[in-house]
């Protein structure tokens, strides 16, 4: 009895003793292995990818080229090395942004390392406005703009860019724009979309982590005003986007506050950026609005998809899983990014993406083209005015107005890089806007003109050749096998090849992209500015 106590005895001891034992000794919850830190305020890569290596090296892809012929409308930089020219693709662009740096040199963009190589070699009309241009391009741009205050806004580019650390100066974007170095938690980084998330109610502190993997791609993939003092001089950078609210930031409110509307906006600063050559008309312009189309009511967005699901979507790397660094097109890989959560086959997915593009570049042509009609009327009516016709000026107003209006939604949907596929029922509706006020407008125009005894041709002559050959210093030319034609083939019926003023030349061999940057940029012209 006294021996099967004890063995009792003793196997409670075990027990206790085992329990004990795993419960002081039990391993801690798994963490992830990092070799270092990052100092506050790192902006070298480098350092960030000496912790988070798996990241940094996917970072490192977007310098390469990507496969070609997996996008009809969207080329970019593949392994054809060809830099695709967007004024030889939609030659209406030529006329309706002649005047200033987009109408001499217009490409399709590369990969985020070139960010800043892409302004270095560019024609230099493009960086005329100054430091200002480096913005969005630079995460040097911050720091200059704290150390230098507004001067750094308005300061030639060429010295904003030379105050760049050298190692730092071809830079692109860099992981301290997205991510707080303590955390990797995402956060803002930019000035300007620190103040402009708070248009629209959003306090950028208090956003959630799925508002951010799309925020942080809204602090450049968004279009801006460079305000500008009495001498044209930059003075800053904001969003266009008083009076809109998260998810509804409308075209229409865009150019409200483009155009100054006092029911959204009131400042004494200029927001007009330069001067169309073809209508004489001072005008604002609409950059990369990515965040704001988007957002707007699109199928995705309603459904929680973030920018990040798509462009950086979850991949594995050895036994890790990161978010993909090397940002680009879903078409790119062959769709994987879609078939998270699509089931249909990559050719399923890739082709209903070609349909709305199809669609979409379809509305391109319309209405730049009907927009680009009404332009050379304008500039039909100021001929008759400087030979002493007399035009009915509520006609002119009432065209003046509606032309502008076609003139930013067409600008709007052209700079836009998902050629409609991010919304394409909101790409749709400005497209239709954009083609109706564009018509008004012609009408219009028309009107005053045959009231002022101009007799005005069925088909009006669009001119395009002088506006498409010999831009800037390089100098550039219209590169026939570029240019993208009307996917279902009916534009020919509204402005007939003839009409267009495309003179036949030789084609233009596509030149290849420079892979290194010069060392320093050449001087900016006064004009055009950007």
């Amino acid at each position: 009895m006294n021996a099967n106590r004890k063995l009792m005895m003793l196997g409670v001891a075990v027990v206790l003793g085992g329990m004990l034992l795993f419960l002081t000794c039990a391993p801690q919850k798994p963490e992830p292995v990092r070799t270092g830190t990052i100092a506050d305020g790192e902006i070298d890569p480098a350092k960030w990818g000496q912790v988070y290596p798996l990241e940094y090296d996917r970072w490192k892809m977007t310098k390469d080229p990507k496969p070609a012929g997996k996008s009809k409308y969207k080329k970019g930089y593949d392994k054809d090395l060809v830099i695709y020219d967007k004024l030889s693709e939609y030659p209406y662009l030529a006329l309706l942004y002649h005047g200033w740096g987009f109408g001499i040199e217009y490409n399709e963009s590369r990969g985020h390392h070139y960010m800043v190589t892409d302004q270095l070699e560019i024609d230099p009309s493009r960086t005329a406005a100054g430091g200002v241009c480096l913005s969005c391009k630079s995460p040097y741009a911050a720091v200059l703009e704290k150390q230098l205050g507004p001067e750094y806004f308005k300061m030639k580019y060429i010295d904003a860019h030379a105050k760049i650390p050298k190692e730092f100066q071809e830079l692109g974007v860099a992981c301290i724009e997205c991510h707080d170095n303590k955390t990797m938690g995402l956060r803002l980084y930019h000035p300007a979309a620190l103040e402009s998330f708070k248009f629209i109610g959003q306090d950028p502190a208090k956003m959630t982590r799925q508002e951010l993997r799309s925020a942080t791609c809204g602090q450049c993939h968004v279009t801006y005003i460079i305000p500008r003092d009495q001498n044209m001089k930059p003075v800053g950078l904001f969003f266009p986007w008083q009076g809109s609210k998260p998810g509804d930031i409308s075209v229409e409110n865009i150019i409200k506050v483009m155009r100054k509307d006092p029911s959204v906006i009131k400042t004494e600063l200029g927001h007009n950026e330069w001067k169309q050559a073809v209508t004489g008309y001072p005008v604002a312009y609409i950059r990369h609005p990515e965040y704001e189309f988007y957002t707007r009511n699109s199928t995705h967005w309603n459904a929680g998809v973030a920018c990040a699901d798509c462009h950086m979507p979850y991949i594995k790397v050895g036994a890790n899983k990161i978010s993909d660094h090397d940002v680009t097109s879903p078409l790119k890989t062959d769709m994987k990014a879609c078939q998270q959560c699509h089931t249909e086959s990559p050719e399923w997915l890739k082709n209903q993406v070609t349909v709305i593009q199809d669609r979409t570049v379809s509305l391109m042509f319309r209405s730049g083209y009907a927009t680009s009609v009404a332009a050379k009327l304008i500039e039909m009516v100021h001929q008759a005015q400087k030979d002493g016709k007399q035009i009915d000026q509520k006609l002119y107003d009432q065209a003046k107005d509606l032309y502008l209006e076609a003139f930013y939604r067409v600008n709007y949907i052209n700079a836009e890089n998902s050629v409609g596929f991010h919304n394409p029922s909101e790409g749709g509706r400005i497209l239709g806007d954009a083609l109706a006020m564009a018509g008004k407008a012609e009408a219009l125009l028309r009107q005053a003109l045959t009231k002022a005894g101009v007799e005005v041709p069925a088909n009006v002559n669009l001119e395009l050749a002088k506006y498409l050959n010999k831009r800037g210093i390089k100098p550039l030319n219209f590169k026939a096998e570029q240019e993208l034609k009307d996917p279902f083939g009916l534009q020919e019926k509204l402005t007939p090849a003839a009409s267009l003023g495309i003179a036949a030349a030789a084609p233009t061999p596509a030149a290849p992209a420079t892979p290194k940057a010069p060392a320093a940029p050449a001087a900016p012209p006064t004009a055009p500015k950007k």
